[in-house]
């Protein structure tokens, strides 16, 4: 006697649609994955589920039946050769338009073949797990290496600025740059002014003014100091390394672009990867099972009428064309 185990399953592929889908009824719910069953449908048949299978079932104990020489799978024979009885004892119905495949376990035991049957339902599942996963790390794979660029350039470009400004010993060298700007202008302003009241007292006095010598000085005075502020921005004595302040401040600018470009990129490719792991997580694969793998109350198989008929059958034709053969023979004699 042979007890049959029936499972019935199929892939689903649910995408969780963002609120706006819903409402506006764009969104999808479930559907068939027929490539994922196709699949599935290859993976029942493959020699890697019958050694795992014989792994945790044995199932060459299990199907091995001494008695019965006929439909009993043979000790000590090899993996291939169980394949090829797994074959005839699993069978598959499959339906493309569904996505629907139907297990049939045998076994020469009812709790044996709802193991057989238990098994092809967890491997198949665990199969599509692994399917789903490798599927969500290949749709974040590229966003992820991406990210991890645009994290390491923005760490370069920092700390490349820290260490001109450590090396240059100015915080912001545009505002060092200001200062020294504002303070020559304040001189040239007051030099403006002071020019301007020497030409009003040549009007109206002798050239020995007292006045005059002393605003003749400070004319002086402003211009040494307006000389000596520009020569502190152009050659460089009011930085660390003694480079003119307005080529510091043109590197220290470039150092801020590339900043601001590595923040940008940075920015870019954090959006990039949690859209792909958004997507990623709104389609997901399972396996649906709705039917489960029962124990056997009775044994379906053989189907001893119909070999016994089939036995009758070929045996009677075989007997008519020996009786054939026969006569035939004896006429031409």
């Amino acid at each position: 006697d042979q007890y049959a185990s029936v499972t019935a399953f199929s892939v689903r592929t649910e995408e969780i649609s963002s609120p706006l889908e819903l409402l506006g009824g764009l969104g999808q719910i479930s559907g068939a994955s027929s490539s994922d069953t196709d699949i599935l449908y290859d993976f029942i048949q493959s020699q890697e589920l019958v050694a795992r299978a014989e792994q945790a079932l044995d199932l060459r104990q299990l199907w091995n039946q001494p008695e019965e020489p006929v439909f009993g799978f043979p000790a000590g024979e090899p993996l291939e050769d169980l394949v090829e009885y797994w074959r005839d004892m699993v069978h598959l119905a499959y339906d493309p338009g569904t996505g629907i495949i139907e297990v049939e376990a045998r076994a020469f035991e009812p709790e044996s073949a709802q193991m057989i049957a238990a098994l092809i339902l967890s491997e198949s599942s665990a199969l599509i797990n692994r399917i789903s996963q490798i599927a969500r790390d290949d749709a974040t794979a590229f966003a992820k290496s991406e990210l991890a660029r645009a994290a390491e350039e923005l760490k370069a470009t920092r700390v490349r600025l820290t260490a001109f400004r450590n090396q240059e010993q100015l915080i912001d060298p545009t505002i060092a740059l200001l200062e020294r700007s504002g303070v020559l202008i304040a001189l040239e302003q007051q030099l403006a002014e002071t020019l301007i009241e020497s030409d009003l007292l040549i009007g109206i006095t002798q050239e020995n003014d007292p006045r005059m010598d002393q605003l003749e000085r400070r004319i002086t005075a402003l211009e040494e100091r307006i000389a000596a502020e520009r020569e502190k921005i152009g050659n460089g004595t009011n930085t660390a390394r003694g480079g003119a302040l307005t080529d510091v401040v043109g590197a220290y600018e470039g150092l801020l672009v590339d900043r601001e470009f590595a923040e940008q990129s940075y920015i870019l490719a954090r959006s990039a990867f949690e859209q792909a792991f958004a997507e990623a997580q709104r389609q997901t694969r399972y396996l649906a099972a709705h039917i489960q793998p029962p124990l056997a109350e009775s044994a379906e198989y053989p189907s001893r009428m119909t070999l016994s008929a089939l036995t009758l059958l070929f045996l009677g034709l075989g007997w008519a064309m020996l009786t054939l053969l026969f006569y035939s023979a004896r006429d031409q004699r």
